[in-house]
């Protein structure tokens, strides 16, 4: 029997993924990081959500949470399309490799960021990534909102087959933020 292609990972060491499925609870770990940044991966802008593109979900949490947003990959121009400018835009591999230096001051010269969140990376790649950073730098919390659970981020979702459950999800997020 094959695996689903989002069962990446599940030897994930000595620590595992806490797996939150309250869109409030993710909003309140939101709310209390510091210096947050949303990576945004291409699945973003190649998948619906229901009628929406997910890109749009993405956005509308970074606004009502205030989230600085690395864009990877091509999301850029489709942000730009929407007249909506990252704070950064860094290679997927690239984005990671500076998160792990604690002397890093983030995307916007502040200092380094405290909480990741993870959207539309592709999943082995962000179960890769989730890894380094869970290892590599222990001064940053990493979240993984993503329909496929990821057992190395700190705070994952369950996996959400659904778009109803997915568009719901993020509506509730999104009026928590606000």
């Amino acid at each position: 029997m094959m695996k689903p292609y989002w069962d990446v990972n599940i030897l994930t060491g000595s620590k595992t993924a806490r797996i939150i499925d309250d869109p409030a609870q993710w909003a309140g770990i939101i709310k209390k990081a510091i210096r947050p940044l949303y990576i945004l991966g291409p699945d973003t802008v190649d998948r619906n959500i229901g009628a929406r593109l997910f890109l749009e979900y993405c956005l509308d949490v970074a606004k009502a949470g205030k989230l600085p947003i690395c864009a990877t990959g091509h999301v850029r121009k489709k942000m730009l399309e929407r007249d909506v400018h990252p704070d950064s835009n860094y290679d997927i591999i690239e984005i990671i490799n500076h998160l792990q230096d604690p002397e890093w001051l983030g995307v916007k010269k502040e200092g380094n960021h405290d909480l990741i969140v993870f959207s539309g990376v592709r999943c082995d790649l962000a179960e890769r990534g989730l890894a380094t950073l869970k290892y590599f730098a222990p001064h940053l919390k990493t979240m993984a909102l993503c329909r496929f659970s990821h057992p190395n981020a700190d705070f994952a979702l369950p996996v959400i087959r659904k778009d109803s459950k997915w568009q719901e999800y993020f509506e509730i997020l999104i009026d928590n933020l606000s």
